[in-house]
């Protein structure tokens, strides 16, 4: 049963993930719930959602280029720094103090996911100009340590700090989102890989899910004409998960 409560999470997860975001509200939380500890619970969900971030990657790969003041070598050299800190914080967190962060971080991300294309909107109407190299840098980095911490959310708080610092191509920023998520994920996951807290009975079959499910989102994506009851869907499933961590 855990591992099929394992498999129908990555898989929805995936699926979510390639339309609109928002799989860490189902992976974290049915990791938890099959008994993996919350820390391990978080580097596992951060590896397992991998997989459709580096397909994300991959397709745009064609189409990346950095329009502010850091080059895209700086800005990835950034996005790995802040990946291994944020990892390296999760690294001397204990169970006990992940626990009471967890309603708390699953809360935040649900509701930085509802106010999202707001924020994104915002930020491009007001008409930022291009943010010097060190304002650049110290945003970006502040993204990817909440990255290589905790995963949820990521993709929205990149295109909100894009947009902050001046980016106007939404095709670019997507590109770039999707690059950086899989460079965090990737960077953070090594990190929890040589610390051993991968619980690999349960990563296996999640990311095995999750790449099916990606593969699945990414193809009927397009016959998805109702984005905005979908983000509801995914909201009230935050909102829920939230609260049942609170109850706890």
């Amino acid at each position: 049963m855990d591992i099929l409560i394992l498999i129908m999470a990555g898989f929805a997860a995936g699926a979510l993930n390639a339309v609109a975001g928002g799989g860490t509200f189902l992976t974290l939380p049915a990791l938890i719930y099959t008994g993996v500890p919350p820390v391990a619970a978080n580097a596992t969900a951060t590896l397992t959602a991998l997989p459709g971030y580096v397909a994300s990657a991959w397709a745009y790969r064609h189409d990346l280029r950095a329009e502010g003041a850091l080059g895209l070598r700086a800005v990835l050299a950034v996005a790995a720094f802040g990946a291994l800190a944020g990892a390296g914080l999760l690294l001397v967190t204990s169970d006990s103090v992940f626990t009471g962060l967890v309603p708390w971080l699953l809360l935040g991300a649900t509701v930085l996911f509802a106010i999202g294309p707001r924020l994104i909107a915002a930020t491009r109407s007001q008409g930022f100009g291009p943010a010097g190299p060190l304002v650049s840098a110290a945003v970006l980095l502040a993204v990817s340590i909440y990255g290589g911490y905790f995963n949820g959310g990521l993709g929205i708080m990149l295109l909100a700090a894009f947009g902050l610092l001046g980016y106007s191509d939404l095709h670019n920023m997507n590109g770039l989102k999707n690059v950086l998520s899989a460079a965090l994920s990737l960077i953070s996951a090594l990190a929890f890989v040589a610390a051993g807290l991968i619980v690999w009975q349960a990563a296996v079959p999640m990311a095995i899910a999750s790449a099916l499910g990606g593969f699945a989102g990414g193809h009927y994506s397009r016959k998805i004409t109702n984005t905005a009851l979908l983000r509801l869907f995914i909201t009230a499933v935050g909102v829920g998960m939230s609260v049942l961590f609170f109850l706890r």
